[in-house]
C-alpha cells in the first residue's frame, strides 16, 4: 500500500521556511520570452513562488493575481513586490489549488512548473486553469519534461507535451495550439552546478468558436 501523499501547504511551508532565499529571484525565461510581446491586461501566476514572475508581469504593466499554497512563499513575494515597488499591482492569495481555485477571467494564466512531491491533483488544476482564460487570452504551461540532470526521480512521472495536452481535454474549437514542444536549457542549479535542464512549453489561446482574432 503507498503512502498517503504529504499536506502541501505543511511541505511547502517547510520549504520556504527561513531566511535564505530559494529561488533566483529572476523571471523564467519562457515567461518573459512569451509575454514580452502581450498587451499587458490581467494575469494569474499559479504557484507564485517567491513572487519573481508576478513582480516581472507587474513592472511590465500587468494587474496580477498571484497565488500559492504556501504561506510562507507568498509573506516572501509580498515583501519583495513591497522593495520593487509594485505591490498595488499584485493581488496575493493562498489556495491549495487541488481543493479551491481563484475566480476570474484572465488574459494570461501561467503555470510554471507546477510539480510537487506534495498532494496536487495536477491535471484538475491545470484544467481549472484553461476555464480561467478569458477569451482571446493565453495559457502557458511550463513543465519539467525530464528529472534534474543526476536525480535518482524513477518513482515521479513527467508528462510528455502530448500526456498535458490531452489531460486538458480542451474543446478544438475554442481553442488555437500556437506552441507544444520539448526544449532544453542551459541553468544553474541551487547548488550553484551547471546543468542541462528538458522542459515542456505549450502555449494556447482561447478563441471564439475557434475564430482567431488579433492579439488584444
Amino acid at each position: 500500500m503507498s503512502e498517503p501523499q504529504r499536506d502541501a501547504q505543511e511541505f511547502w511551508d517547510e520549504f520556504y521556511d527561513g531566511d535564505d532565499r530559494i529561488w533566483s529571484g529572476g523571471v523564467n525565461g519562457q515567461l518573459a520570452q512569451i509575454a514580452a510581446d502581450l498587451e499587458p491586461g490581467r494575469a494569474l501566476d499559479l504557484g507564485c513562488g517567491e513572487g519573481a514572475d508576478a513582480i516581472w508581469l507587474a513592472e511590465k504593466g500587468w494587474r496580477v493575481l498571484a497565488v500559492d499554497v504556501s504561506a510562507n512563499a507568498l509573506e516572501r513575494a509580498r515583501a519583495a513586490a513591497r522593495q520593487r515597488d509594485v505591490l498595488s499591482r499584485i493581488r496575493f492569495e493562498r489556495h491549495d489549488l487541488s481543493d479551491s481555485f481563484p475566480d476570474g477571467r484572465f488574459d494570461l494564466v501561467s503555470a510554471q512548473f507546477l510539480h510537487s512531491p506534495a498532494r496536487l491533483d495536477r491535471e484538475t488544476v491545470l484544467r481549472r486553469a484553461a476555464d480561467a482564460v478569458a477569451v482571446g487570452g493565453r495559457l502557458l504551461i511550463v513543465d519539467h519534461g525530464a528529472p534534474p540532470p543526476g536525480a535518482d526521480a524513477h518513482d515521479h512521472h513527467f508528462a510528455t507535451v502530448e500526456e498535458v495536452l490531452a489531460g486538458l481535454r480542451l474543446d478544438d474549437a475554442q481553442w488555437r495550439l500556437l506552441r507544444a514542444e520539448r526544449v532544453e536549457r542551459d541553468a544553474v542549479g541551487r547548488d550553484g552546478t551547471n546543468m542541462r535542464w528538458t522542459d515542456n512549453v505549450i502555449l494556447l489561446r482561447r478563441t471564439p468558436n475557434g475564430v482567431d482574432q488579433a492579439a488584444s
